[in-house]
């Protein structure tokens, strides 16, 4: 039994799981954790001078790491990881039409594991690490089932809309919790605690806040279809489906051909996200650690703000002159942007960078995913078309941290890793010009 198109009650359910899920990106990935773990290695690891750039090493599991690659590192594989089993468990949930409690399997994992980050201090880091693995796998494991779901609840015409809704609701939802995670780090002492127990204290309430959320959507939700019942043949009956999805999707010329645009706007993109915060640390002339802290978290509320705006204008323009055109505007201001990031020094430098960050990250995150969304066929696998779609985004950013760290590791500074960044961009711009406008069956 399919979901009713266009019901105004499944689309808002739909959407709450953007508003519950983005305080993960914003809190822990983006800006109170890395604030957080930045703070805690310096005052606890060893500091040391490479290639001329001062460097903090710690130590973990056996070995010294430069702290920003070590992070860097343990993203990589966790991505790596939830590459390799998503299209597995999309074709079983497609076999089985169980989307959905693959999905609450992912977000419960995700969301007591950031509850789990509350124990992150130096003494106990490998613990701390594996918890940031598991709320990892937890968060991007569950939006390959989330997203199968916009063919299924939407007309193709109002896919950039409610993308673009979505992300805008994930940005609200996030810079609330956000806000409360401030207000406890910046009056720590009133309420007799520490900078850094304050820090945990807004990672366990990531993990609540996540958790509670995400059953609006799981209410609002059904899974659409009861395909077959679950057997001791599931594993390879959904290897079979995942099978027969990839020989109808290689028959797709303009998928095949958007994918590779997407694995290279991905690599450039959310390595941006994920170590833009590392960056302003060590790379920015902030006048006082005070300033530093306060600065990067401003930088953060700017960007999740006029990513509103952004993402909604946009879908705007897409209605307009059309999706992957759309996708080019974005990706050449990208390029503009990692080009001036290169050169930034000073703090409102970086307060700019954030800013034109904002008009563009929810805007090529939303646009990218009803774009893809839109190529899709008439189909009901749509957890193993999405699996495609995920898994280049998961390999994307595997790539993307790996060189990130690698040459932040060999040549001692963050912002040579930026002009492979660029690169990117380019050959996503470039790849995009490849891609049929109309449907095309029977590629050469």
């Amino acid at each position: 039994m399919s979901l009713e198109k266009g019901n105004k009650k499944t689309i808002r359910g739909w959407m709450m799981y953007d508003w519950a899920n983005s305080v993960y990106n914003l809190v822990i990935s983006s800006a109170v954790f890395p604030i957080f773990y930045e703070g805690m290695t310096k005052a606890n690891g060893r500091e040391v001078e490479i290639n001329g750039y001062k460097q903090v090493l710690v130590e973990a599991f056996g070995f010294e790491w430069i702290n920003t690659s070590l992070i860097t590192y343990i993203g990589a594989i966790g991505f790596l990881l939830v590459a390799f089993i998503s299209p597995i468990l999309s074709g079983v949930a497609d076999y089985i039409g169980r989307k959905k409690m693959f999905m609450r399997i992912f977000v419960y994992l995700g969301s007591f594991s950031c509850m789990g980050l509350y124990f992150f201090d130096y003494q106990n880091i490998e613990l701390g690490f594996l918890f940031y693995f598991l709320a990892l796998i937890g968060f991007w494991g569950s939006l390959v089932f989330y997203n199968a779901y916009l063919p299924e609840i939407a007309e193709k015409e109002d896919h950039d809309r409610i993308s673009a809704g979505g992300f805008s609701m994930g940005y609200i939802g996030s810079v609330l919790l956000l806000i409360v995670c401030l207000i406890l780090v910046m009056n720590n002492e009133s309420i007799g605690i520490s900078k850094g127990e304050a820090s945990r204290i807004g990672f366990l309430l990531t993990g609540v806040w996540w958790f509670g959320f995400s059953h609006v959507f799981f209410y609002r939700i059904r899974d659409t279809w009861d395909k077959y019942s679950v057997s001791s043949h599931i594993l390879g009956n959904g290897f079979r489906e995942l099978k027969s999805v990839y020989k109808e999707f290689m028959a797709d010329l303009r998928l095949k051909r958007f994918l590779p645009a997407f694995f290279m706007l991905s690599t450039g993109v959310q390595t941006v996200m994920l170590v833009a915060v590392y960056f302003a640390a060590k790379e920015i002339a902030w006048p006082t650690e005070g300033d530093k802290s306060s600065g990067l978290i401003i930088s953060i509320l700017l960007i999740q703000l006029i990513a509103i705006p952004g993402a909604m204008g946009m879908a705007r323009v897409s209605k307009a002159i059309g999706n992957i055109k759309t996708l080019q505007i974005i990706l050449f201001a990208w390029i503009c942007i990692v080009i001036w990031a290169y050169f930034i020094i000073t703090p409102l430098e970086f307060y700019i960078t954030a800013a034109m960050v904002g008009m563009v990250m929810g805007a090529v995150q939303s646009i990218s995913r009803s774009t893809y969304s839109k190529f899709l066929p008439p189909t009901e696998d749509t957890s193993s078309y999405f699996s495609f779609y995920d898994v280049t985004e998961k390999i994307a950013i595997v790539v993307g941290m790996f060189m990130f760290g690698f040459l932040e590791q060999l040549t001692g500074s963050m912002r040579n890793s930026i002009i492979c960044i660029a690169v990117f961009f380019i050959l996503a711009f470039i790849l995009l010009s490849f891609v049929p406008k109309d449907r095309v069956k029977k590629s050469i």
